[in-house]
């Protein structure tokens, strides 16, 4: 099982606030360190100091890490063109040195598109949007060198493109995607994903996965799956209290909805997750100033997995 540490910097968190998460994300061994893409805080949060770009952050942690993996979970595809987002990922895998993965979705929350200009079309139109963008992405970052790649849709048209620049990964960086695990969703990430998700949704992702192998069986495709869960860990029920008091969070909530407890409560919440098939998963913290839940989880937590 792969430990990955997720964050939510809409919430409020600085270039340097992630800076340190990320660095302490590798030195404690932790497989990956991913973010949300998001440009508008939710909740109760101000989200002060404002929003930070996903991709650029990705790309300054390219070069201020040196080996954990860095991706998106997710970024909408409203956001951005396929043309655009694939030289953005192809650069922060060469930035890297091979270590980005991309995280894609159709894009659900409204207020922050009319919150800085973003078209966010009804949901049909967006699943279609999606649907184009990532076959597109694909084909983009999978064109061998000296080829050219075109693409001819009902929202995007590429026309003999270059598909440059070059990821490092061959033939492209992992692909992942999730969802509701709805047909249309599954077909399509059946024939494209690397990676399929499922984000905080405990009691359903037994029956979500199981209906991916369904469809991945149809392909003959390798498939990793994961789950996205709220983590609160402390060493004692004293110090989870605390933690989730910190969240605006009750423990028992915590508890049902997510991954929460003492380091044994964790580690048997964890299995469940491994006896559902999971690959990894991303642990999110919200608490971007506490450090030491990041080194409790490696050195209570890691060694027991």
């Amino acid at each position: 099982m792969d430990l990955r540490i997720f964050t939510e910097p809409q919430q409020g968190a600085s270039y340097d606030d992630l800076l340190r998460v990320a660095q302490k994300t590798e030195e404690c061994g932790f497989d990956a360190f991913f973010r949300s893409d998001h440009y508008l805080s939710m909740g109760d949060a101000d989200g002060l100091p404002g929003p930070t770009d996903a991709w650029l952050t990705l790309a300054a942690l390219a070069r201020d890490t040196s080996r954990v993996r860095l991706g998106t979970l997710v970024s909408p595809a409203t956001f951005r063109l396929p043309g655009p987002l694939a030289i953005s990922v192809a650069q922060v895998d060469q930035m890297s040195g091979g270590r980005v993965e991309l995280g894609l979705g159709a894009g659900w929350f409204e207020t922050e598109h009319t919150a800085y200009g973003i078209e966010f079309p009804p949901v049909g139109e967006r699943f279609n949007r999606f649907a184009e963008q990532v076959e597109i992405v694909d084909g983009l970052l999978s064109t061998p060198a000296g080829q050219t790649y075109s693409f001819a849709g009902k929202h995007y048209q590429v026309t003999d493109s270059p598909a440059l620049p070059k990821p490092v990964q061959s033939p492209r960086p992992p692909l992942i995607l999730g969802g509701a695990a709805k047909p249309r969703g599954l077909a399509l990430a059946a024939r494209y994903a690397d990676e399929y998700n499922v984000s905080f949704d405990k009691a359903g992702t037994p029956e979500k996965f199981e209906k991916v192998r369904g469809a991945v069986a149809q392909t003959g495709r390798a498939m990793k799956y994961s789950a996205a869960q709220i983590v609160c860990l402390g060493r004692d029920d004293a110090e989870v209290a605390r933690r989730a008091a910190v969240l605006g969070r009750d423990v028992a909530e915590l508890k049902e909805n997510g991954i929460a407890g003492t380091p044994a409560e964790v580690v048997d919440e964890i299995g469940r997750f491994t006896g559902w098939g999971a690959d990894r998963l991303y642990l999110q913290v919200l608490d971007l100033t506490d450090l030491d839940h990041l080194e409790l989880l490696a050195s209570e937590v890691l060694p027991q997995l």
